[in-house]
């Protein structure tokens, strides 16, 4: 959500500041700004819409220190009013989170006649740095003294005409960090941001700030005590961010599963064993003691949590239970010291997520495990254990291969903690490697069916509402297909267990309802057989990804599109392919904006 993008250097850096921008559209965004340092003041452009616009706005503006923005609106509808940057006085500020307790900052900086030209918290920054500016004229430690009066989240990036030459950024909450480089410094809320200009980054901390110069980078506590943070070479490359030849990020995405759950899996590809130590050195002791698993996570990273539920359970025999993290901390749960906490979340930001695991921290539950796609991330760096998932970056705001690459890890997990409690033979072991091993190969069988998925989704054009099924371990990979299908198509859909129709659903089944179904060859199939009938008495048109040798005869009104093989416990990672690709060429035929969906974000880092 929102993103942030700031430069200090020997050189124009508008260009810079824009080109970090369009890296960001993933994160959502509806209306974007930038403020430099130009002549005698600040100079700020701002445009409601995509940054290619604000490109255009600012095209005759050359500066060398500046502040850019993407802001995804939470406080006043999406207007240039409200966009960022904030002006008061001889400052603009950028600012990514939510800030509590604007409200009685807005009436204290209203008393002392400060005028407010928007609705955001935002601006309440930008006036009290401006009324601390009075009492304390160095732009770093006024920035200071106003962080410790802000409430909530935030990472910000502050400017000021007086002080050229200086950006100073902070972080409390929300992701930040910086680039150096000899020709000038930077900061950005994702690396992606910064790639054009340098490789080398440093992440803050929360309660760090950070005064930018082209020629130096300072760091302090926002108590002033100086601090010392590792510079860390960037794995990702330009390329790996760019488009290439694909039409949407989100096709690209799904064509690089195979080759993303590789790399993910690589750790156990020259191996006839699978060893506790791929989670952390400490792996083997801790998950030893473990007799409950919990998983915390939300929307799609949820999705393979409950898939993972049945993994843990069936080969591990380890209960589990999954908690929608944004749910978790209010309620009263029950907390279990001898429970391993499981926080999932591609970017390892995620408010809701971060929240839930320090709750469960709280209730003194310490084992603690992050399943993420970035190393440096604020989730990482608070679990005692850790997988990286290797997806590489993940830019379509709707997940693909962040998903199934966690399900990769999930199966990782199932199968240590299977053979940590003597549940898992040699013989098995060797077996579920060797699907492993074999899974990229499996994924770019399934994805040769694109063709036959384009023209269902020419039948989609002129529907409102779908039905998902799945039943056993294919009802979470149900429930995907389902979420994926409204978040770019922006038809509503659900999920459902199959055995549930009679229960509810069945009443809304009709000739305009088309009926999605996972029917894998497994001992659930007879059963799912049974609700398809029921669904075709009514009318329904159903549509029905099936394992080769399933025997559901095509029929009208009976679709039928048969994966190359069976796959057994990794079977759900294969049955999503084509659910993905179902939803982007529906999302195509409706002409809707595919990597960037109405009202969403790609990292949700307020609560």
């Amino acid at each position: 959500m929102c993103g942030i993008v700031a430069a200090a250097a020997g050189k124009n850096i508008v260009p810079v500041l824009v080109e970090g921008l369009k890296k960001l559209e993933y994160r959502g965004y509806d209306s974007a700004g930038l403020a430099v340092i130009a002549g005698n003041g600040i100079e700020r452009v701002r445009s409601v819409g995509r940054v290619a616009e604000l490109e255009a706005a600012s095209a005759d503006t050359q500066a060398a220190t500046g502040i850019a923005h993407t802001r995804w609106a939470t406080h006043g509808v999406p207007c240039e009013r409200n966009a960022h940057p904030h002006v008061s006085g001889s400052i603009a500020v950028v600012h990514n989170g939510i800030i509590e307790n604007y409200e009685s900052l807005r009436n204290e900086l209203t008393a002392q006649g400060y005028v407010f030209t928007s609705d955001t918290d935002t601006e309440s920054i930008a006036h009290l740095v401006q009324a601390t500016l009075k009492t304390e004229p160095d732009l770093l430690k006024a920035v200071q003294i106003a962080c410790q009066r802000l409430v909530g989240a935030f990472a910000i990036a502050v400017i000021d005409h007086n002080q050229p030459g200086k950006v100073i950024v902070a972080r409390e909450g929300s992701p930040l960090l910086l680039g150096v480089s000899d020709s000038g410094n930077y900061a950005a809320s994702d690396a992606s941001a910064l790639l054009q200009v340098t490789r080398n980054m440093v992440y803050l901390e929360n309660g760090d700030i950070a005064e930018l110069t082209a020629a130096k980078v300072r760091i302090t506590r926002l108590d002033g005590t100086p601090v010392q943070r590792p510079v860390h070479v960037s794995q990702l490359s330009a390329a790996a961010v760019e488009l290439g030849n694909y039409q949407h990020y989100m096709q690209k995405e799904i064509f690089e599963q195979p080759e993303a759950l590789a790399n993910t899996l690589e750790i156990v590809g020259g191996s006839k064993t699978i060893q506790p130590g791929i989670f952390g050195a400490e792996a083997g002791n801790l998950l030893a003691d473990v007799d409950a698993i919990l998983i915390l996570a939300c929307g799609t990273s949820s999705h393979s949590g409950f898939t993972a539920r049945y993994w843990l359970e069936r080969i591990a025999g380890v209960p589990c239970n999954v908690e929608i993290a944004s749910e978790y901390r209010y309620r009263t749960s029950v907390p279990n010291p001898r429970q391993l906490i499981v926080a999932i979340s591609q970017s390892g930001e995620t408010a809701d997520t971060l929240a839930a695991l320090r709750h469960a921290k709280s209730l003194g539950q310490t084992k603690t495990l992050a399943i993420c796609n970035v190393p440096e991330s604020a989730i990482v760096r608070e679990c005692a254990l850790r997988f990286i998932t290797r997806a590489g970056p993940e830019i379509g705001v709707a997940s693909t291969k962040a998903f199934t690459t966690q399900l990769a890890a999930l199966f990782l997990l199932t199968l240590v903690a299977a053979k940590v409690k003597g549940r898992l033979s040699e013989e098995q072991e060797a077996t579920y490697i060797h699907q492993l091993r074999h899974l990229p190969v499996a994924v770019n069988k399934v994805l040769e069916l694109e063709d036959e998925i384009k023209a269902w989704a020419q039948r989609f054009a002129d529907k409102h509402h779908a039905l998902f099924l799945g039943r056993g371990r294919h009802y979470p990979i149900a429930m995907e297909g389902a979420l994926k299908l409204k978040e770019i198509s922006y038809i509503h859909a659900e999920a459902y267990p199959a055995g549930e129709l009679k229960h509810g659903p069945l009443a809304l089944v009709d000739a305009d309802m088309p009926v999605i179904s996972i029917a894998p060859n497994d001992q659930l199939l007879d059963k799912l057989k049974s609700n398809l009938k029921e669904v075709q008495a009514r009318g329904g048109e159903l549509y029905v990804f099936a394992d080769a040798d399933s025997e559901i005869p095509e029929s009208d009104g009976v679709h039928i599109l048969r994966l190359p093989e069976h796959y057994g416990e990794l079977s759900p990672i294969l049955h999503v392919i084509p659910l993905q690709l179902l939803s982007y060429h529906v999302a195509l035929v409706k002409g809707t904006d595919v990597d960037k969906p109405r009202n969403l974000a790609k990292s949700v880092t307020v609560e």
